[in-house]
């Protein structure tokens, strides 16, 4: 049987971490255990590299916004040819933190970056290749830059001003809005009902896919 990849999605201090455990764990209780857990960028040595970079800079030279865009999508590339198909074709379920939808929320949204230069790079790299599901962690900016930077420094990203979070969390509301397989999520509330939210979209969820 093909695996399924369901990708969890949302701003800086969302909760995807404790997010990704609570969907591993749920998947355990109903059977589905042989799991592979994927981050963007990153994943494979090279995307790996490239978050580096997209993360901290390099040497003090400025990293461009499309500059930024196409080494995410070489990022992504790398690690769907390479992880998340071979596992999906080997039966196993992938969750990612984070995929594509973050582009087009951060780079779409933030940088502002045109939106048909952004859809023909997409169709070019990824074509009709999806998570199956995508649970959208929705926080106000304020909040989750809070939480952010309660856990320490701040990378490259993360640096950005309110506004541009503003935009990427607005895109991340219209994407969402277009799409039936993005579900999402109030992270504003407590871990316990997160953790319930998550449980009963994805129980529903599996009800239709597998038949649980």
């Amino acid at each position: 049987m093909t695996g399924k990849f369901i990708a969890i999605e949302g701003l800086e201090g969302a909760g995807k971490t404790t997010a990704i455990n609570t969907v591993a764990r749920i998947l355990n209780q109903h059977d589905i255990g042989d799991l592979q857990f994927t981050r963007e960028p990153g994943g494979t040595p090279i995307a790996e590299a490239l978050r580096n970079i997209i993360k901290n800079g390099l040497d003090n030279e400025p990293l461009t916004d499309k500059a930024e865009l196409l080494m995410l999508y070489a990022a992504r590339i790398q690690l769907i040819d390479n992880v998340i198909k071979p596992a999906l074709h080997a039966g196993k379920w992938v969750i990612g933190d984070r995929h594509d939808l973050s582009t087009q929320a951060y780079q779409g949204g933030g940088r502002q970056l045109d939106k048909v230069f952004m859809m023909t790079l997409k169709e070019q790299v990824l074509g009709d290749f999806k998570p199956d599901l995508t649970l959208y962690l929705d926080i106000d900016p304020e909040s989750g830059l809070w939480r952010a930077r309660s856990r320490g420094d701040l990378d490259r990203i993360e640096q950005q001003s309110l506004p541009f979070f503003k935009r990427v969390h607005q895109r991340y509301l219209e994407l969402a809005k277009q799409d039936e397989t993005i579900r999402v999520v109030d992270a504003t509330k407590s871990i316990d009902n997160v953790a319930e939210q998550i449980e009963q979209i994805l129980i529903d969820w599996l009800t239709k896919q597998v038949n649980i």
